[in-house]
């Protein structure tokens, strides 16, 4: 779709009908493409029982921002003129849960209508590093111990990391703002992008759950008990999202 890569995976059983899930990968945004994207995009597919379209955005260091970005907002512009925007969820996992706000912020900028939902998962939503969790959690996030500064200055390539399409946290937001779900961990690098996040949408009244996991690292356990709630708790957030027509 223009520039971008996509992945489109179709679930074994069908659950929910006509309606879209939009995967970010992960992988501090300048890895996790090909054939990683590929799979989540299949596991996506067949654990939430619909259509999954995985991008493959580009990124750097041929790619730099806004690369990823524009090809994020080519796709979801296709999706939700096929689909309709009420039957489109959009999700990302760390680095492409960054991507994903930072759509739904670009995409209300460029005139389009919010997805019917929005889920978040660790995500890095804070290019500038400026949380307490990047302190207080440094070395004891086993899957992230350390900042990613190097990654997101080549990310930038220049831009100014408080730009709200590069640290979304940072962006204006309202109460029109569509569902949102949100998970980390008390051992998650990203924590304070996730509570800092959920705030400041309390603060203006808009739908958003958190949802943080006891000693969990940025990720999560790789199939414990606790990435299997977290992941019924997405199939249901992502559920009530949707018209019940295509349930």
């Amino acid at each position: 779709m223009g520039t971008a890569t996509v992945h489109v995976a179709l679930p074994e059983s069908p659950r929910l009908r006509d309606c879209v899930f939009i995967d970010l990968h992960g992988g501090a945004l300048v890895f996790g493409g090909g054939d990683a994207c590929r799979e989540s995009a299949r596991l996506q597919a067949n654990r939430l029982g619909m259509i999954c379209y995985g991008i493959d955005y580009r990124m750097p260091p041929d790619h730099p921002y806004p690369a990823a970005l524009d090809d994020c907002l080519a796709v979801y512009r296709h999706v939700i003129d096929h689909y309709g925007a009420d039957r489109v969820v959009l999700g990302g996992r760390s680095a492409g849960g960054n991507l994903a706000l930072a759509t739904i912020l670009r995409a209300r900028d460029e005139g389009l209508p919010f997805p019917a939902g929005v889920v978040l998962l660790s995500p890095e939503l804070d290019l500038t590093e400026s949380g307490d969790s990047f302190q207080t959690n440094r070395t004891i996030d086993v899957v992230l111990p350390n900042p990613l500064m190097s990654n997101n200055l080549l990310y930038a390539d220049g831009a100014v990391l408080s730009h709200p399409y590069l640290f979304p946290l940072f962006g204006e937001m309202s109460a029109a703002f569509p569902p949102i779900f949100v998970q980390s961990g008390t051992r998650d690098l990203f924590l304070s992008n996730a509570v800092r996040l959920h705030r400041k949408l309390r603060r203006v009244g808009a739908p958003v759950e958190l949802h943080v996991f006891e000693a969990m690292p940025h990720g999560g356990f790789s199939g414990s008990p606790e990435d299997m709630e977290l992941a019924a708790e997405v199939t249901r957030f992502v559920t009530e999202c949707l018209p019940s027509s295509v349930r």
